[in-house]
């Protein structure tokens, strides 16, 4: 679905930009070891070659019999068995169980041939001549079938235990090593490569030679954070600062089209050195360039040679907005991910009224207080796209949607809550 670009005014929906960045994902997949698996993707079911347990073993430590023989066994009128050889934990039972015989058993041995109950060692009392050659007499009746974990009673051979699209958890880890899969296919993260663009940047590392007031200088600030956002989702390469000029520009994203994506911020808008959509375009496409967002209106994307590459703006919050709504979605489908908002949502009551305009979506900085038994939501007042610390003080996030004219003082909003964030005692 392609948008006809005609300069940065005109604006496309958070929508319809959504549907053209996710037209362009393409997946892969790597084989790694299966403890590496936490939080990534399966690529395909896992389906268990073997029966788990293995076979038919005990669920207790006692002794392994036949259970019709402890039929009308009881405290005042016990049943008398012949004890024979033990069942032992980590070997094959070299031992059957006759008609009024039982075998030691523990917990996870396996079942003698012959016996299908295991009576609890509570219930049991040995009698003189202890060990192999003793007598046992029993206190309880145990059906067929008591206390005995039969084989593949949890996973049968050939069962599928875990399907593709799974986000991998510590107890699928668990299944995975019950079941001998040593290695698992997963959706390979996509490695992401990350530019600044910009005369006016500088190193952080630079920073103590920068004469304050003397030097127009900033530090490049959206490498660092574009890259600790991937970082949950995708790898990250921080390519670095790159001049405003066109050959560099090019230069620079030439030698990153091995890379999944690429995301470039900086000279995004209408600028005279705002180069980067015109180089996009010489080298590939550009699909659009400006969204109905604020923060994140000169937010382009386009394609060159089969590339993903987004055109983020330089203020940091429109660039981290910008990441928000659209890049982490196109990482999340790159690597087999449910398409969604990450972070835990919760109600709460607006302390102030927001002001929005129909036909664009607002990302809206709250901090959350706790009232009595509710939450209250005060839109960060300092809110502008180059002010870094209203993310800083923002303990989550505000979409008004593009139908409404704001919002009004006490009504009650969904608010996405960053992880940190901890109410206050009263």
């Amino acid at each position: 679905m392609d948008i006809k670009v005609d300069g940065f005014y005109k604006k496309t929906s958070v929508k319809d930009a959504l549907t053209v960045i996710l037209s362009t994902a393409k997946t892969s997949e790597e084989v790694i070891p299966f403890e590496n698996s936490l939080g990534r993707i399966l690529f395909e079911d896992v389906v268990s070659a073997v029966d788990l347990p293995p076979f038919d073993r005990s669920a207790m430590d006692g002794f392994a019999i036949k259970g019709k023989d402890s039929f009308g066994a009881s405290q005042s009128n016990p049943i008398s068995l012949k004890i024979v050889g033990e069942s032992k934990i980590g070997e094959m039972p070299y031992v059957s169980v006759g008609d009024l015989e039982a075998a030691p058993i523990m917990t996870g041995a396996p079942i003698p041939k012959g016996a299908d109950a295991v009576i609890m060692i509570e219930y049991t009392k040995e009698l003189s001549g202890k060990g192999l050659s003793g007598e046992l007499e029993v206190f309880l009746p145990t059906a067929p079938g008591n206390n005995v974990s039969l084989k593949g009673e949890d996973v049968k051979k050939g069962e599928t235990v875990l399907k593709r699209g799974r986000f991998i958890k510590p107890h699928d880890i668990g299944i995975l090593a019950a079941i001998g899969k040593s290695r698992v296919k997963v959706f390979r993260k996509p490695e992401v490569a990350v530019i600044s663009t910009g005369d006016e940047l500088m190193e952080v590392k630079d920073w103590g030679n920068n004469n304050e007031g003397t030097s127009a200088k900033i530090t490049d600030v959206n490498s660092y954070t574009l890259c600790a956002m991937i970082l949950p989702i995708g790898v990250p390469h921080r390519i670095g600062i790159i001049k405003d000029d066109k050959q560099k520009i090019k230069d620079a994203i030439k030698k990153c089209l091995d890379y999944d994506l690429i995301l470039i911020s900086g000279g995004s808008s209408v600028g005279k050195k705002d180069y980067l959509p015109e180089v996009v375009k010489e080298m590939g496409k550009v699909l659009f360039h400006g969204v109905s967002l604020r923060p994140g209106r000169p937010t382009g994307f386009g394609v060159i040679k089969e590339t993903p590459i987004f055109i983020l703006p330089g203020f940091p919050v429109s660039a981290m907005v910008s990441f928000e709504v659209f890049v982490k979605a196109l990482l999340q489908k790159m690597q087999g991910m449910k398409v969604c908002n990450t972070y835990p949502q919760t109600k709460a009551t607006l302390k102030r009224k927001i002001a929005s305009e129909i036909g664009r979506k607002d990302f809206v900085r709250v901090k959350l207080e706790k009232s009595d038994s509710s939450l209250l939501a005060e839109p960060i007042t300092s809110s502008g796209s180059g002010i870094i610390s209203s993310m800083v003080k923002a303990d989550g996030f505000v979409m008004v949607s593009e139908q409404l004219e704001g919002i009004e003082k006490g009504f009650e909003i969904l608010v996405s809550v960053y992880p940190d964030f901890v109410d206050s005692p009263s």
